[in-house]
């Protein structure tokens, strides 16, 4: 089905008893009922992967049903909140991709518009198997005939108009793979600069984007992209699992409104700091050429 896009976007609404363009501190299921019901219009999570990653105070070693029982009840919370043409944006790993597509999709009601691989190195090392170097991104949205997807933001120059010069091209270009890219060096011959393929880099340690206190960090690149395509000016976007902060970062500087949640009280300051060192308007981190990448640059994964 066709997107409607939005003309413009209405002054937000403040969901009743939740303050908005802030971080909160706290559990997202106890800060999710605070939030009014078809209030938001796009939410991005990053929840815990469910690996053992070492976490201050979340526990990363769950049993599977009960990890995903805890999917399913902030999940429920995502639908709910969501407005009747809001969308949501899940990253995830391996190991439960094919979970969270039939437990959004099918038990929650979602309809799935892409399932984006994101392509990085410097993964995760394995020795008895090939190194992992993608993550999962699922694109959802509430009603599959109405939401937002602003395709004039986010499209690139089509092979017809710069390597075939075919004047039957779309002047406008065309719109990105569901494949993204983060180091096309490593595909040597595969991707051209001038080609079609997102090219977004991991935040690496060395790299002026790194905010440091967060070892699964999104680049800001990747969060302006999903921001700009599905959301418009003024309007709210949530993020339940705040991690480095990185999704309210972008919003606030693409000039949207903003709710987050986190549950670790390090964690929660340490990004109402980012926020507070954060303006509208300001450019986002990475750059718009990921291939000058190296350490000098803004730029892995969570919120």
């Amino acid at each position: 089905m066709k997107a409607v896009p939005k003309t413009s976007a209405a002054p937000a609404e403040v969901p009743p008893g939740i303050e908005l363009d802030r971080l909160h501190q706290g559990d997202c299921l106890k800060l999710f009922p605070t939030v009014a019901t078809g209030s938001i219009d796009l939410v991005f999570a990053d929840p815990p992967f469910n690996i053992g990653y070492e976490y201050d105070v979340y526990d990363d070693r769950r049993a599977d049903e009960v990890y995903l029982d805890w999917t399913k009840e902030w999940g429920r919370e995502v639908v709910r909140v969501l407005k009747p043409d809001g969308t949501f944006w899940l990253a995830i790993g391996d190991e439960y991709a094919a979970e969270m597509k039939v437990l959004f999709h099918r038990e929650l009601g979602l309809s799935m518009r892409s399932w984006v691989i994101w392509y990085y190195t410097f993964g995760v090392h394995c020795t008895r198997k090939f190194a992992r170097s993608h993550a999962h991104l699922f694109h959802f949205v509430k009603n599959p005939d109405r939401f937002t997807f602003n395709d004039a933001e986010i499209r690139v120059p089509s092979a017809r108009q710069l390597v075939y010069l075919d004047s039957r091209a779309n002047p406008a270009g065309r719109l990105p793979d569901d494949t993204w890219i983060l180091r096309p060096q490593d595909v040597p011959g595969g991707f051209e600069p001038e080609g079609d393929t997102w090219y977004v880099p991991r935040v690496c340690g060395t790299f002026k984007e790194r905010a440091g206190w967060h070892g699964c960090q999104m680049p800001e690149q990747l969060l302006g992209r999903i921001i700009r395509s599905c959301s418009n000016p003024n309007e709210v976007v949530l993020d339940p699992f705040g991690g480095s902060g990185t999704t309210l970062t972008v919003a606030k500087k693409l000039d949207r409104r903003f709710l987050g949640f986190e549950l670790s009280p390090d964690y929660a300051a340490a990004i109402n700091a980012r926020l507070d060192a954060t303006k509208v308007g300001q450019p986002l981190e990475g750059g718009a050429d990921p291939m000058a990448g190296g350490k000098g640059r803004g730029n892995r994964a969570r919120g």
